[in-house]
């Protein structure tokens, strides 16, 4: 993942940007697979061998300054600090990475404990859907979400699934994801 510095690009831009990324890369052996806009950064799931990254940054930078770079691989990482990631790469509006911290969570949890997890996960990727202008997938997933969160208990360690559950609501009634933290 690499996550360039917004320069007031938008979730619409999404398709528009992942184009200009290929053609500033088109001469390197590297995979421009998908754009997402956060108020703060673009990013950029990108397939790079090591070597090249330093030059594919180069050559994206007329899109921003670079923020962040992050080698996403599946990990086995301790429940709690799960969830500690998860949380902090939702409220810092990186869904996909959250998505992905919260899943190593959900692969330790049993019964109604993962059903409640994998309503963050879908909520998680319904905002990185709007991320890349994909709207109305996102709203789409939002019934799964609730159907996920069900009646579970008001507190899941820090976070308030009540609230989750009223956003979730809120969000369908009137047809638009509102980003919110955890």
């Amino acid at each position: 993942m690499l996550h360039f510095k917004n320069k007031d690009y938008k979730p619409e831009h999404s398709r528009e940007i992942v184009y200009k990324a290929r053609d500033l890369a088109s001469d390197m052996n590297v995979s421009v697979r998908v754009a997402r806009i956060a108020r703060k950064f673009v990013e950029f799931d990108v397939a790079v061998e090591k070597d090249d990254l330093d030059l594919l940054i180069e050559k994206l930078s007329p899109i921003g300054p670079i923020d962040n770079i992050r080698h996403v691989v599946e990990e086995v990482i301790d429940k709690e600090q799960g969830i500690k990631d998860g949380i902090f790469y939702f409220n810092n509006e990186r869904f996909w990475e959250s998505h992905e911290s919260f899943e190593g969570v959900w692969k330790q949890c049993f019964g109604r404990e993962k059903e409640l997890v994998q309503g963050i996960i879908l909520l998680a990727v319904a905002f990185a859907h709007a991320q890349k202008d994909e709207l109305s997938i996102g709203l789409g997933m939002l019934s799964r979400v609730l159907e996920k969160l069900g009646t579970s208990p008001s507190m899941y360690h820090s976070m308030d699934v009540d609230r989750i559950r009223n956003n979730t609501v809120e969000m369908q009634q009137a047809n638009n994801l509102t980003m919110f933290e955890l």
